[in-house]
C-alpha cells in the first residue's frame, strides 16, 4: 500500500503540474472502486480550477473553487502525469485533461482506491470528514514529539509497534516505517508501550521523522505495486536495515535479523540491536 512518503512524494511531483489548472474534462474508465464513483462526478469537476493539493495522512486532497476532490491511492494506486494522445494502460480507471493539455491519471489495477467530491474546502474536510477528522497529527507537527507519544503510550500495555502504526496517534507510519524508525531507536516491536520511558519515546519519535523524511527525498518505498506519479518506482528499499531481511545480518552489529508476530503482521527487528527492555 502506497505510505505517507509515497503520497508526499505524489503530491509533490503533480503539484507543478496541476495547480491553477482548469479540468477541461473528465473520463471514467471504470466506476467501481472502494466506493462508487459518482456517474455526476464529471458535471461537478469539469470547468473548475485546481486551487491546492494538500496531503493529510495518506489521502490527496484537491482543492477546487468549488468543494475538494478526495482521493486515496488504495492499496496499489498511483497518480501520474502524461502527454496528451499518451495510450492509456489497463487499470488507468480515471483520468483528467487539464488546460494545459497534460492528463492527470489515476492506476489502480485492484480498485480500492478512493475518488470522492466533497463539498467542503481542504481546510473544513480536515476538521470535519468523518475520513480525516479523527486522524492524529501528522509526524512533521509540532504537536507531535516524544512526550506527546509518552503521554498516550503510558497508559497502554499494548504492543509498540502497533500503537505507532495507529492513524489515531499519529497519521503515515506505515508497516515499513515503523519497523525501521523501531530499529533506529533500538526498540525492540513487541516491547510494551507503558515500559518505555519518555527518553525511549523521545528518539522514537525523532526516528519516525527521520525515516519518513528519508523516504520521501529518495522517493518513497520500492514495491511491486508502487511507481510514482512519472512512473518510476521510489528507491527507499535500497536503505531498508531490517524490513523484509528476516534470517539475513544486520548491517549494523551482524546480528540475526527475527521476526515477531504483531496484530496479525510479521515484524523484523534485529535481535542484536533491539534489546527487550527498550533502552540503548
Amino acid at each position: 500500500m502506497p505510505e505517507l512518503p509515497e503520497v508526499e512524494t505524489t503530491r509533490r511531483g503533480l503539484l507543478p503540474h496541476i495547480e491553477g489548472q482548469t479540468i477541461i474534462k473528465l473520463l471514467v474508465r471504470e466506476y467501481r472502486l472502494r466506493q462508487p464513483i459518482p456517474f455526476d462526478l464529471g458535471e461537478r469537476l469539469e470547468g473548475q480550477t485546481i486551487t491546492a493539493v494538500i496531503r493529510r495522512g495518506k489521502y490527496l486532497i484537491i482543492g477546487l473553487h468549488q468543494g475538494s476532490l478526495l482521493i486515496h491511492l488504495g492499496m496499489s494506486g498511483s497518480l501520474r502525469i502524461v502527454e496528451d494522445k499518451h495510450p492509456y494502460l489497463p487499470h488507468d480507471h480515471v483520468e483528467f485533461l487539464l488546460a494545459n493539455g497534460k492528463w492527470l491519471r489515476f492506476h489502480d489495477p485492484r480498485r480500492f482506491g478512493l475518488f470522492s467530491w466533497i463539498p467542503q474546502t481542504p481546510e473544513q474536510a480536515i476538521s470535519e470528514h468523518p475520513l480525516l477528522c479523527r486522524l492524529g497529527p501528522e509526524p512533521f507537527a509540532n504537536e507531535f514529539d516524544g512526550e506527546y507519544l509518552w503521554r498516550i503510550g503510558r497508559r497502554r500495555c499494548s504492543a509498540v509497534k502497533p500503537f505507532i502504526m495507529d492513524g489515531r496517534v499519529v497519521v503515515g507510519v506505515g508497516n515499513i516505517y515503523a519497523t525501521e524508525s523501531l530499529f533506529q531507536s533500538r526498540i525492540h516491536p513487541a516491547y510494551p508501550c507503558n515500559q518505555i520511558d519518555l527518553d525511549g519515546y523521545q528518539r522514537l519519535a525523532e526516528n519516525i521523522r527521520l525515516v519518513l523524511l528519508a523516504a520521501i527525498e529518495q522517493g518513497g518505498t520500492t514495491l511491486r505495486d508502487f511507481v510514482s506519479e512519472s512512473g518510476a518506482p521510489g528507491y527507499f528499499r535500497q536503505s531498508l536495515m531490517v524490513y523484509g531481511r528476516s534470517g539475513e545480518f544486520c548491517k549494523r552489529c551482524g546480528g540475526l535479523i527475527e521476526g515477531v508476530r504483531l496484530s496479525g503482521r510479521m515484524s523484523c527487528y534485529c535481535s542484536g540491536c533491539q534489546v527487550w527492555w527498550g533502552r540503548s
